[in-house]
């Protein structure tokens, strides 16, 4: 196990395909849970003050990046993977998956073509970062990592000790049929350990262990929002839950630009965070990136990576 944080920035310097969009970027990341990430991440009032962020399970990056872009000034983004390690994997043939699509150069390629800095970087399995969080510090914890019953259980308890009472948890995969165990670890948080959940889609869970009803009802005016996207409510043991399918709902606009840290839109983030993309530039730049046709941003992201 290993803890690094830039070690790797040469990593900019690579041979590495660099993705200019999210969409570029391998993995399983939905447009209905990009939405969300993006909300939950923003999403500003006095229950959501600054907070670090913790990611169990990266693969190559998509929510990873959504989730730096989010950054606060004061915040830190951690994230934990074996990145196809020899050992570490619960069975032969995810290691061997991982070992075939995986790795960390890969991760840090794509992580680097969105924002400035890696994140804190735990390569090991997720078990070790129980004794590593700093206990009530974080505000968003995304678990996507083992999909076992025990490892995912004791994912969930660390993310409990780690997020502060109204930080947000995500769990991929609750749902998934080749993944009874992340169903039986998710719902056992919910009905023993006191999880509250907030919001269900296709893929994932969003829950707190602080009072629910703020966000699901914020949640709900944003959702209506989203093209295609028709929320409803469930009660389950007591909890109005939100559920939304991901079918129909169109991606985020992830190419016409808007810098996530000055509008909080799901429907308009980390394009101008893009490699290449003009960041701090003149004001003219600045407002190209942001209103010109997505055709026209593209033939700018080059033109600026071209001038080095």
């Amino acid at each position: 196990m290993t803890i690094t944080r830039d070690e790797a920035t040469t990593s900019r310097d690579s041979e590495l395909p660099r993705p200019s969009s999210l969409e570029e970027v391998p993995g399983w990341f939905w447009p209905l849970d990009q939405h969300l990430f993006a909300w939950f991440l923003g999403h500003r009032t006095p229950l959501n003050p600054p907070g670090d962020l913790l990611e169990m399970g990266c693969y190559l990056g998509k929510s990873t990046i959504v989730m730096g872009a989010f950054l606060r000034d004061g915040e830190k983004l951690t994230v934990c993977d074996l990145f196809g390690a020899e050992d570490g994997y619960t069975k032969e043939a995810t290691k061997a998956f991982y070992q075939r699509s995986l790795t960390r150069r890969a991760f840090e390629a794509n992580y680097l073509a969105f924002n400035d800095t890696l994140p804190d970087v735990v390569e090991g399995r997720t078990d070790v970062l129980a004794s590593l969080i700093e206990e009530d510090s974080c505000r968003f914890v995304h678990i996507d990592a083992s999909h076992m019953y025990d490892d995912v259980r004791g994912d969930i308890l660390t993310a409990k000790k780690a997020l502060r009472e109204d930080g947000i948890l995500v769990l991929d995969d609750y749902r998934t049929e080749h993944t009874p165990g992340v169903a039986a670890a998710s719902w056992e948080a919910v009905f023993c350990h006191g999880l509250r959940p907030v919001m269900l889609s296709s893929n994932k869970l969003y829950g707190t262990w602080g009072d629910p009803a703020p966000l699901r009802e914020a949640l709900l005016t944003e959702l209506r929002t989203i093209p295609k996207c028709v929320p409803g409510i469930q009660e389950i043991a007591g909890h109005d839950v939100i559920r939304a399918s991901r079918g129909k709902i169109p991606a985020p606009d992830l190419v016409t630009s808007c810098h996530p840290r000055r509008v909080y839109s799901p429907a308009r983030v980390l394009s101008s965070t893009a490699a290449g993309a003009p960041k701090s530039g003149s004001l003219a730049r600045r407002i190209a990136v942001d209103l010109l046709p997505p055709v026209v941003t593209r033939a700018l992201r080059k033109a600026c990576r071209a001038r080095g």
